[in-house]
């Protein structure tokens, strides 16, 4: 078990983005779980936390810079291959690829342990984004609102009690089935790795 206190502070840097004219979703939810799940758990010393809303492109290097986030989570709504939706100076979508992220995480990737794509097709995003990161969890088709929630909740509370990110991947997985959801196959983790018995 990779626990934080064997790495010190991670920090993790919430990316929430839903622009004027696209499906409203529950980013207020998951913003809300996340952190009380964090604040709850045994590591919570280990653990910083930074939210952005509303967030536009050039919001994410000047967050990165600031805050020198270890995890990143992006919730909002991917396109597949045309990219993740972020906001322009007027509140509407402005559509940002998987290569524009990769070169910004690149830049990073000694400090960037993972990223989360919680949006629906994010799974394009990420496969590119992994050249660069060692753990990316991207989206292989639409994702629900409930499922999105009970991925990242899952997902975060395994981290907070001081698991890999690894097992929060399939305690996020599994918390989506345990509340009777069939998405749970929908969130990928990046690069792919065997399978162990």
């Amino acid at each position: 078990m990779e626990t934080p206190s064997n790495t010190g502070i991670k920090k993790v840097l919430f990316l929430a983005s839903n622009p004027k004219g696209t499906a409203p979703i529950r980013l207020d939810e998951e913003l809300r779980d996340i952190p009380e799940g964090l604040r709850r758990s045994q590591m919570r010393d280990h653990f910083e936390l930074e939210q952005k809303w509303a967030v536009r492109p050039r919001d994410v290097g000047r967050a990165i810079l600031d805050f020198k986030p270890n995890i990143i989570h992006f919730s909002g709504h991917g396109t597949g291959e045309e990219g993740l939706v972020f906001e322009n100076e007027m509140g509407e979508p402005q559509l940002v690829s998987g290569d524009a992220l990769a070169s910004l995480f690149a830049l990073f990737k000694d400090q960037i342990d993972c990223v989360v794509l919680n949006g629906c097709y994010s799974q394009v995003q990420a496969l590119v984004i992994a050249q660069h990161i060692n753990y990316v969890i991207g989206m292989n088709k639409a994702i629900g609102d409930k499922a999105a929630i009970e991925f990242a909740v899952g997902f975060y509370d395994a981290l907070g009690a001081g698991h890999s990110i690894e097992f929060a991947y399939k305690l996020g997985c599994s918390a989506i089935l345990m509340h009777g959801i069939q998405e749970h196959l929908t969130p990928v983790l990046l690069p792919l790795r065997p399978q162990s018995s």
